[in-house]
């Protein structure tokens, strides 16, 4: 009952500045919308994936889906802001930058699709000219967390809201997670809800289709993640570059005998946590704030909780999210012989609609024009 008073007197104090922040952001759509500030658009179609709230929706995972589709069949770029670098500017990413240079989703995207060119820039109406400048062959290119970025009209606009936290009931920040107005939604030409449970009933389905009442325009989708075989993260002493030329990665199969130490610094931990629970003995969680450049103390405070698990079958996992920056403290890990394994996700979706949003993709991009 505290608890309860307490975050509704938060709400109460906050909500005169969620309604000036609403105001500052209605007022720019406002100005883009009437014309007094121009869009852009380009020769090449842009699909955005984004989302109305802060963080912990499955853009990551989304994009990588449809570079998945996409790549066998046309040159797919990706364009990111490049969050939380300390960097700015435009910059194409490459395999041998760090984390630091271009954050750490760009380069997660780099490293599993090296092919593929991958660019940061803050201002994406400039940043996309640049991208086809230096890689003309570009047919498409995909805008990582684009969905506020109004400078940059795109031609299909992807909005992602998370099951257990649709945008429906949530409120613009500070009081709640909301970047824009509930009715910025309107923007979308697909929504997907993202992060259903592994078992989604017809009427659950039906339920958010209601609360959501998506325009006849709108297209709606459920999806939910696939979780693959956890892979070392680092190559190991153990095993010589000359013995091994390409990337060497031992696998493992979690089982109910095993406990977990899951590291991550992600937006929400609740999802994986559910998934591993679900698998293992047991889950020990050390979580950081999405994002987080880990200190040397954040490992060695890793590090000591591992070696107090003592039963024989443990194991540390972490998120390819993580993965580039854990990558700057790769000489620590592994002359602490932390053998960290990454549990790789892929997006799957519900009621047969995978082949549908597939077709409803490519048919998008087949009709395009400039």
């Amino acid at each position: 009952m505290v608890q309860l008073f307490s975050n509704i007197l938060s709400k109460i104090l906050l909500s005169p500045f969620a309604l000036l922040y609403g105001l500052v952001v209605g007022t720019r759509s406002f100005l883009y919308r009437s014309n007094l500030l121009r869009s852009s658009r380009f020769d090449v179609p842009t699909l955005s994936v984004g989302n109305l709230s802060v963080g912990g929706s499955g853009k990551t995972p989304h994009i990588e889906y449809l570079i998945r589709l996409l790549q066998p069949y046309i040159q797919v770029s990706v364009l990111s802001r490049g969050y939380k670098r300390q960097s700015e500017g435009f910059r194409m990413v490459e395999t041998e930058n760090n984390v630091i240079e271009v954050g750490d989703e760009p380069l997660q995207f780099k490293h599993k699709y090296p092919s593929v060119p991958v660019a940061v820039g803050e201002k994406r109406a400039y940043a996309i000219p640049q991208m086809l400048y230096r890689h003309p062959d570009i047919q498409t290119i995909l805008l990582d967390d684009a969905f506020q970025h109004l400078s940059v009209h795109p031609y299909l606009n992807i909005l992602l809201t998370e099951f257990s936290h649709p945008f429906t009931r949530d409120y613009l920040l500070p009081v709640g997670r909301l970047r824009e107005w509930r009715s910025s939604y309107h923007r979308a030409d697909i929504i997907i809800v993202t992060k259903c449970p592994f078992s989604l009933e017809i009427a659950e389905k039906q339920r958010l289709l209601t609360e959501i009442n998506p325009y006849p325009y709108q297209r709606l989708y459920f999806s939910y993640y696939d979780y693959g075989t956890p892979y070392t993260i680092f190559d190991y002493p153990s095993v010589s570059a000359s013995e091994n030329p390409e990337p060497y990665y031992t696998f493992r199969n979690l089982d109910a005998d095993t406990e977990v130490l899951l590291v991550c610094a992600i937006a929400k931990v609740d999802y994986l946590v559910e998934y591993l629970a679900s698998k293992v003995k047991s889950v020990t969680t050390l979580a950081f704030e999405d994002h987080r450049l880990f200190s040397n103390y954040d490992i060695a405070q890793f590090k000591r909780l591992y070696d107090g698990i003592t039963h024989s079958k443990k194991i540390i996992i972490t998120t390819e999210k993580d993965i580039p920056r854990l990558a700057l403290h790769k000489d620590y890990i592994i002359q602490n012989q932390l053998i960290i394994y990454a549990l790789p996700i892929e997006v799957n979706f519900h009621f047969g609609e995978k082949n549908i949003f597939n077709a409803d993709i490519k048919k998008t991009l087949l009709d395009f024009k400039v």
